[in-house]
Parts: structure tokens; C-alpha cells; sequence
């Protein structure tokens, strides 16, 4: 086996989730409970498929995300991975309780905006996910002043009372 990472490429401000499914219908479920928890949403998705014309299978609402997607599931290319870009001013918490009851979703790696390496175990047979690098190492531990401003920042944009 060999290890291999993949950089997820996108813009700075830019949210993706990476997940796993198992079935050729999940490109199509997803795009529906995406649709369904935040109507006018933003989105592409691409599904690599894993078996028969091993394709991705894509979909969306949005022609530069649904390219970062395709593109972005080509460079990691592990079987039933799927990723998912949203729009500028859509977010990972408003879609991934929907997302996560989708029947063929298995698990979701990360949901975030932050620069991301995927590592990759590759065998014989093919790619898949073993877990992810999601932004940066802790520089310490907040103190009273962080605290103050991580509870202001929740209340600003609208998250907490």
C-alpha cells in the first residue's frame, strides 16, 4: 500500500463536506436533501463511482461548484468518496443533519472551509479515504478574552441567542 495525499483545491472562503456513500442513486439523494434543507442553495456534488464504468457521477445548482467538485473528485478518486462544494454564504450546519440521514451516506470525513489535505491509502485494487487534515495545529488554549470573543462571533452571525 502506499499513502498519498490529495490537497482539496477551492477558493479561501469556499465550505465543502467530503463523505463516502455506496450506491450509484446517491448523487441524486444527495442533490435532493440539499435542495430540501436550504431551498436556493448553492451546490455541486460528484460521487466517484466504484464499481461497473467506475465514472463521476455529479450533480448541482451551481456550475463553479459543480467544476470544483468533478475536479476535486477526480484528484482524490477513492471509490464511493463523494464531495460536496456549497456556495459562497451557505454553510456545512445547515445541511449536514440532512445529509447525514441520507440512507446511502456511510460517514462524512469533514465539513469545513479550512485548507484541507485528504489522505489517500492506495492499493491494487484501488484509492480510499483515510481520514483528513483539516486546517491548522493548535497555537494554545484561549483564555477569557477568547472566550468573549468566540461567544460575541456565535451571537453577530446569528448562531446563538
Amino acid at each position: 500500500m502506499q499513502l498519498v495525499t490529495v490537497k482539496i483545491e477551492k477558493p479561501e472562503e469556499i465550505n465543502f463536506i467530503l463523505g463516502q456513500s455506496h450506491f450509484i442513486k446517491s448523487v441524486e439523494d444527495i442533490h435532493e436533501s440539499l435542495v430540501c434543507a436550504a431551498p436556493g442553495i448553492k451546490f455541486g456534488v460528484a460521487f466517484c463511482e466504484a464499481s461497473g464504468d467506475c465514472l463521476i457521477r455529479w450533480s448541482g445548482t451551481d456550475p463553479d461548484m459543480i467544476e470544483l467538485a468533478r475536479k476535486n473528485a477526480m484528484a482524490v478518486s477513492a471509490g464511493h468518496s463523494f464531495i460536496v462544494f456549497l456556495g459562497p454564504g451557505f454553510y456545512p450546519i445547515n445541511v449536514l443533519n440532512t445529509l447525514k440521514m441520507v440512507p446511502e451516506v456511510c460517514r462524512l470525513f469533514c465539513a469545513t472551509a479550512n485548507p484541507t489535505e485528504v489522505l489517500i491509502g492506495e492499493t491494487e485494487l484501488g484509492r480510499a479515504i483515510l481520514g483528513v487534515v483539516d486546517g491548522s495545529t493548535p497555537k494554545g488554549v484561549e483564555d477569557e478574552e477568547g472566550i468573549a470573543w468566540r461567544k460575541d462571533l456565535l451571537r453577530k452571525i446569528g448562531y446563538k441567542l
